[in-house]
């Protein structure tokens, strides 16, 4: 706590010396202050449930061969064994699905302390850390989510085929009450059909409420861009600093920085009216794709994946050719 120095609002190319952001901000052992209570402890129960949610995803195991069986063989006992088979998935993709909601519901709220009110960026990161951690812990599971699902295209065919077989009745409405319907409504399962379509679907769910959240408090446009470009260019000064990662107690504090620093560059792209790739953007894109491209494939990828294919302008005129073939595939 209280380590964050005096910090410039963006990179000056033309100064002869580059400022630098040697600050530590503590991912792993802030605390809350009394005047953050309230939102973290609303927070925490989102963020505690968010564990359960990645073990589900990550230990995910498709329904394929009943599935596949129950597609050749149309006798009753296949379309038993598939039902069986996809019925808890589908239940867990429920959890999934509603956990989002409830991300969509908190992160406002979070972004309402962290760049609401009278506090500079600067002051909000120093005096606010235990939120600061939340929010770099919300875009971790974020990205881990996106990455696990986008490694299991098990989870579209199950989901598929439950929806042919809700439509179809059958065994399905033999094993339920009369009159009543299968436990995932119609609405809630096209919602989460789209869900599910998207590569990466919890960041679109973030990117869409800070986006919202921004569209309802125009009044704090400009201190949420310039919270999120501080936070990117800190948590890529942490990285490149060994002093500061030898802070560290844990070794995925690294990976986490990472993570948070791709998720803010992603966050900011959407919210800036310019987006994050052009030559006035206060992020350092640059400085950090060239740090992703230094990491092992198993790192990097799936992150620099998710600049190429999750944000919002990259391919936008405004973006300078470099940053384009830096970013190429």
């Amino acid at each position: 706590m209280g380590k964050l120095l005096s910090l410039l609002s963006r990179d000056d190319s033309n100064c002869c010396s580059s400022p630098r952001y040697d600050i530590f901000l503590d991912f792993e052992n802030a605390a809350p202050t009394d005047t953050e209570r309230d939102v973290y402890e609303e927070v925490q129960r989102v963020l505690l449930d968010s564990e359960k949610i990645l073990e589900e995803i990550q230990c995910y195991k498709g329904a394929g061969k009943e599935i596949r069986e129950a597609i050749a063989d149309s006798s009753r006992i296949s379309q038993e064994r598939a039902w069986r088979a996809v019925k808890p998935l589908v239940d867990k993709l429920l959890r999934c699905y509603n956990h989002s909601l409830q991300l969509q519901r908190v992160v406002p709220r979070l972004l309402g302390s962290l760049v609401g009110g009278s506090m500079s960026p600067t002051q909000h990161l120093e005096q606010q850390q235990a939120l600061v951690k939340q929010f770099a812990e919300i875009l971790e599971f974020v990205l881990k989510f996106d990455e696990y699902k986008m490694k299991t295209p098990a989870i579209q065919n199950d989901f598929s085929y439950y929806r042919r077989s809700v439509s179809r009745g059958g065994v399905i409405n033999s094993d339920l009450p009369p009159g009543e319907e299968p436990h995932i409504s119609a609405e809630v399962a096209n919602r989460m059909s789209l869900f599910y379509a998207q590569a990466t679907p919890m960041l679109k769910v973030l990117s869409e409420a800070t986006s919202q959240f921004v569209n309802d408090n125009q009044q704090d446009l400009e201190n949420t861009t310039e919270t999120l470009s501080t936070m990117a260019k800190v948590c890529l000064r942490m990285l490149e600093n060994p002093k500061l990662v030898a802070q560290f107690s844990r070794e995925e504090t690294s990976l986490l920085v990472l993570r948070v620093m791709v998720g803010l560059i992603i966050l900011y792209d959407w919210v800036h009216p310019s987006g994050a790739f052009c030559r006035s953007s206060s992020v350092d894109v640059k400085g950090c794709v060239k740090f992703l491209q230094q990491q092992t494939p198993a790192k990097a990828e799936p992150l620099l994946n998710a600049l190429r294919y999750t944000t919002k302008h990259l391919n936008h005129q405004s973006t300078p050719k470099n940053i384009k073939s830096l970013l190429a595939a």
